[in-house]
């Protein structure tokens, strides 16, 4: 706890300093300080984005980012914002910080912090953006925005990844700032996202504010597109909020395309940084083929759809018996799974219907955008892989628009003090759940409370790996477990390797001198094929 609190003094001053700088050039979408902070965040994820294709994200890059940041805090005297708050502001800041910095404290428990989050973060703190890391872990050809940001300042500032907590620390900010109390009810469940680099957090918290921002009538049109476009780069599942915010400022404020310019050139540097990883635009769609020569192998990308279209079902079907299902079936199937994630299926479907008839019923041209909006994303996702993580932010973006005019501070609090009660609980007692929410899986994997935790995260360490060499490439597997969340660079996922050997290929570097000059897939000739199978009989008779 008192590790991320000392996190939060450094980086929140830093963040508002770089703030400014950008502000000064691009102008600033809201006032106060959480509008500097996201204007900060904004501006060093952009440049960390660029400058990652050519150097890695280690100290040498954050420590002249934090000493920036806090030169232009002081110079500019931003320290006197904070003497805008009263004292019950303050009283109140400061109790759910303390909330905040509890929960973060405990175990990371989303399986995507050990295949997919820490990965990403070591590759680019270490190597920065490599070409074709797709070959290597398909899963990492994503390098989402919001872990290139964590990954600048998890050399020294936030070795822990506990960037998601002094986000939510930021979005109580700018609920105590705006008085726009809705937002309390929303953090209190966000605080299961906050021991984790998790760039759901970041996109649901965004959303929301930009959502916030519109109902507003805020006019900064160049801005709001400009921030729902990094929204889209952080998660692409996030499409519908540059569709509304681009229907906004068309159809509400009636701005020139130059307003497009700024969020045009951040989904532009989020395509090239995805053609540079995984070899397509978008992350996994293979769409708009360049026919550069490290883009993944097309056996893989089958079976990576065919894994997510098994996800969707929740595993509870093979393959070939989706295959089978009528149009009908897909349906039903889908909506009457076994476990929790057929109440959430329902509930979507439910909440999207209530919400086309609140629409119908309010005739308010900014609903009724929000309304196509949230349609459109949730058609897409519906087509191509509906697993409730791609559209678990369309009920925050519809409770909060047929809500925020009701919740007022009173109510506020008084949700707020529940809600954070039970996660509080849920997280510190997590056998209550897996008891009583047995298909609610995450649970299994949640720590209990330690009194380490009072000075610092707790944090999961295995570091046991085996070494293997297949071609020309010298790779570790992390040893007894699935994921590599500590295992030396270059690692592989024992999955990943059996895909790639079931399709008759395997990785290798294009020059294997210099890791950084990226990845390229080949197919194995019958020694490469000898030490494969050597290598599967070594993970089998591991247990994975």
């Amino acid at each position: 706890m008192i590790y991320i609190l000392l996190s939060s003094i450094l980086l929140i001053p830093t963040l508002m300093g770089l703030g400014k700088l950008t502000e000064n050039l691009l102008g600033s979408l809201f006032s106060g300080i959480s509008g500097k902070i996201l204007s900060g965040i904004l501006g060093v994820s952009l440049i960390w984005t660029f400058l990652v294709f050519f150097i890695p994200l280690n100290i040498y890059a954050e420590i002249p980012t934090l000493l920036l940041g806090i030169f232009y805090f002081f110079k500019d005297k931003l320290y006197q914002d904070f003497y805008l708050f009263s004292k019950k502001d303050m009283v109140l800041m400061g109790c759910i910080t303390l909330i905040i910095v509890f929960c973060s404290s405990f175990y990371p428990f989303i399986l995507d912090h050990f295949g997919y989050y820490v990965p990403s973060i070591q590759w680019l703190t270490e190597y920065g953006l490599v070409k074709g890391i797709s070959n290597l872990d398909l899963t990492l050809g994503q390098m989402s925005l919001w872990h290139i940001f964590q990954s600048g300042f998890s050399n020294f500032t936030d070795p822990f990844l506990r960037i998601n907590a002094i986000l939510l620390i930021i979005y109580a900010i700018y609920s105590i700032e705006k008085k726009s109390w809705i937002h309390l009810c929303f953090l209190t469940v966000l605080l299961l996202f906050s021991q984790s680099p998790s760039p759901d957090l970041p996109v649901i918290i965004f959303s929301l504010i930009i959502l916030n921002e519109v109902i507003s009538g805020n006019r900064n049109t160049t801005l709001l597109f400009g921030f729902s476009a990094f929204v889209f780069a952080i998660k692409p599942t996030m499409i519908w909020l540059p569709v509304l915010c681009l229907l906004y400022s068309v159809f509400i404020i009636r701005s020139n395309f130059r307003s497009l310019f700024l969020g045009s050139c951040i989904i532009l540097l989020f395509c090239l940084k995805n053609i540079w990883t995984f070899g397509y635009p978008v992350f996994p769609i293979a769409i708009f083929d360049l026919n550069v020569n490290w883009k993944p192998n097309p056996e893989v990308l089958k079976i990576s759809s065919q894994y997510a279209i098994l996800k969707t079902y929740d595993m509870q079907y093979s393959y070939q018996e989706i295959q089978q299902f009528s149009a009908m079936d897909y349906i039903k199937n889908w909506l009457f799974l076994n476990g929790i994630k057929s109440k959430i299926n329902i509930l979507f479907i439910l909440s999207l219907l209530t919400f086309i008839v609140f629409t119908s019923m309010k005739k308010d041209r900014i609903i009724s955008l929000i309304c196509i909006s949230l349609l459109l994303k949730s058609v897409l996702v519906l087509l191509f892989s509906a697993q409730y993580r791609f559209f678990i932010d369309v009920f925050f973006a519809i409770f909060f628009v047929m809500t925020f005019q009701y919740i007022n501070k009173r109510k506020a609090l008084i949700i707020f003090s529940i809600l954070s009660t039970i996660f509080v609980g849920f997280l510190t007692f997590p056998g209550v759940i897996n008891q009583y929410i047995p298909s609610f899986r995450a649970s299994g994997f949640m720590g209990k409370f330690e009194k380490e935790q009072l000075y610092k995260p707790s944090d999961y360490k295995h570091l046991q790996f085996d070494n293997f060499k297949v071609g020309n490439l010298n790779f570790n597997v992390s040893k007894d477990y699935p994921f590599n969340f500590d295992t030396p660079l270059p690692a592989i996922s024992p999955s990943y390797i059996f895909d790639d050997v079931k399709a008759g290929i395997f990785p290798q570097l294009i020059d294997e001198k210099n890791i950084r000059k990226g990845f390229i897939w080949k197919k194995i000739d019958q020694k490469e094929k000898e030490q494969a199978e050597k290598l599967l009989n070594t993970i089998k008779n591991s247990g994975k």
